[in-house]
C-alpha cells in the first residue's frame, strides 16, 4: 500500500513506521504524502485509539533527504509537504506517541516534538541539525521547542545544534520516558495500549483545548473547558467511569 512507510494496527493502536532505513528514514515528497494519508485514515478510524510513529532500522528520522534538486524552494517543500503533515498530526484527537528508536535530526526532531508523547530508546539522540547546513528549524520546531524546554534552552539547542542524548532529553522535559534498548518496543507498546484503553474522546478534548490555550486568555480557556466538559459529560465513557466508581470496580472504556 505504501512505498516509504509501514502501517499496521493492533490492540487499538496504529503503528506508523518510517521505512527508508538506508537513508536513515529521511523525508521525501512521497513520504510526506504517505504520512499525511496514513494520519488522515488513522484519525477517521474509530477502532484506532492511539498512534505510534517510529522509524525502521537504526534511526528515527534524519530529517529532509537533501539529495535531488540543486536549488530547492524550501518554502514550498514546507508548505506542500511538512506543514500539512504536522497540522494533521496535531489535529488528530487521539494520543500520538513518537517512539524515538535512534537518532532524530532536523525535521525528525520536529516530527517528534509535534507528537503528544515521546518515548526514547537509550540509544536515541536528538540534534537540531538545521544550523549545520545554514537553515532554520521548521515543521513546527520553533513553535513546539520553546514551549517544551523554555525560550533560553530552545535558543541554545537551535543555534548551537549540539547533539543531546536520550537521558539529557528526559532531563529537559523533551521525552516522557527513556527505555533500555532490549525492552524499548515492549515499553512503547505497553504505554500505547494503556492510552488506547483510556477515554479517547476526553483525551482528544484535552489535546484540542490545551493547544488552543497557548493563544487564549483565561476567560477563553474557562469557556473552552466548559464546552469540553459538556461534550465529555455526554459520552458513554463518562457514564462508565461514574458507574465503575460507584460500583468500586475498574472502568472499561470504549472510546465512545
Amino acid at each position: 500500500m505504501f512505498e516509504t512507510i509501514n502501517y499496521e494496527s493492533r490492540a487499538g493502536v496504529a503503528w506508523i513506521t518510517l521505512n527508508r532505513p538506508e537513508k536513515l528514514n529521511a523525508f521525501t515528497a512521497v513520504m510526506h504524502k504517505e504520512m499525511l494519508a496514513a494520519l488522515k485514515n488513522t484519525g477517521k478510524d474509530k477502532d484506532i485509539r492511539a498512534i505510534v510513529i517510529t522509524g525502521a532500522g537504526r534511526a528515527f528520522c534524519s530529517g529532509q533527504d537533501l539529495g535531488g534538486s540543486d536549488n530547492p524552494d524550501y518554502g514550498e517543500v514546507l508548505r506542500k509537504g511538512y506543514n500539512p503533515m504536522i497540522q494533521e498530526l496535531v489535529s488528530i484527537e487521539k494520543p500520538v506517541i513518537a517512539a524515538v528508536n535512534g537518532v532524530a535530526a532536523g525535521a525528525g526532531v520536529s516530527l517528534a516534538l509535534a507528537c503528544d508523547f515521546r518515548i526514547a530508546s537509550e540509544k536515541a539522540s536528538f540534534i537540531e541539525a538545521f544550523i549545520h547546513v545554514g537553515l532554520v528549524p521548521d515543521s513546527g520546531n520553533l513553535y513546539f521547542l520553546p514551549r517544551l524546554v523554555g525560550h533560553a534552552k530552545a535558543m541554545e539547542l537551535a543555534v548551537l545544534g549540539e547533539k543531546i542524548s536520550a537521558d539529557q532529553a528526559k532531563e529537559l522535559g523533551l521525552v516522557t520516558k527513556v527505555a533500555e534498548e532490549e525492552v524499548f518496543i515492549q515499553e512503547v507498546e505497553t504505554f500505547a495500549v494503556k492510552l488506547a484503553s483510556m477515554p479517547t474522546k476526553a483525551i482528544g478534548l484535552i489535546k484540542r483545548y490545551m493547544n488552543k490555550s497557548w493563544e487564549s486568555d483565561l476567560s477563553e480557556v474557562l469557556e473552552y473547558e466548559a464546552l469540553a466538559q459538556k461534550t465529555a459529560g455526554s459520552t458513554e465513557d463518562h457514564k462508565e467511569g461514574v458507574s465503575a466508581f460507584m460500583e468500586k470496580r475498574k472502568p472499561e472504556f470504549t472510546g465512545r
